[in-house]
């Protein structure tokens, strides 16, 4: 005799409500907020130019810590994670800088959920870091409890720098436990990480001394 099977119902997805659509600018009223942006951002990097003589030190810095045999970490969460990336490729890669981030999804789900969201990037500094390298850590707001704790276990492993980049609130908790601290003045999301990561990549090219270098290295074929 045949065995009746119950239909189980499938369960369907919550509706999701559509996003509000907000009318796109006019023509004028883009290029006008495209004119401001491009304002905005140049007097954010530019700043009171006293990021010029901080990006020295940096550079001075890490090129040191390089000759020493020692390395730079640089973090961030989201965006900042990935201009921790970019930064760090073309700091091993064209500046000769050796350089590592912890943007494996591997590493970051074990960590967080053995330690913890807050203490996992702590515990990958501990981990991979050694005294003597340069912590360099991102956040747009400078409030992110696992940046601030990952800077607290570099002092405590002993760390020849901890360097900050932040935005928003000036007294932000990051810019107090950095040695070099750089600070947007804004609180706009992108313009923050724009800024950081101008300045970052200008660290690059200061490394290397020149703005226009060959993808390639000379000889790899």
């Amino acid at each position: 005799m045949p065995v009746s099977v119950s239909r189980v119902s499938r369960t369907r997805k919550p509706s999701v409500p559509s996003l509000e659509r907000r009318p796109a600018a006019e023509p004028k009223d883009a290029t006008a907020f495209l004119e401001r942006y491009v304002e905005q951002f140049q007097q954010l990097y530019q700043g009171d130019a006293s990021w010029i003589s901080k990006l020295i030190t940096l550079r001075d810095l890490v090129v040191r810590a390089s000759r020493s045999g020692r390395k730079v970490i640089v973090v961030g969460n989201g965006g900042s994670a990935a201009i921790a990336s970019h930064v760090a490729v073309d700091l091993t890669k064209n500046a000769g800088i050796r350089a590592i981030t912890f943007n494996e999804a591997d590493l970051i789900t074990c960590f967080a959920n053995d330690y913890g969201y807050e203490q996992w990037m702590a515990k990958a500094v501990e981990c991979y870091g050694d005294a003597g390298d340069i912590l360099i850590a991102i956040s747009s707001s400078g409030q992110s409890k696992n940046i601030l704790n990952a800077c607290e276990a570099a002092r405590r492993t002993k760390f020849a720098s901890v360097v900050t980049l932040s935005g928003f609130d000036p007294a932000n908790p990051l810019r107090h436990l950095g040695d070099e601290n750089f600070w947007v003045d804004s609180r706009a999301y992108n313009l923050v990480e724009l800024t950081h990561q101008f300045w970052l990549l200008a660290l690059v090219d200061l490394i290397i001394g020149r703005t226009e270098y060959p993808a390639r290295p000379a000889g790899v074929a």
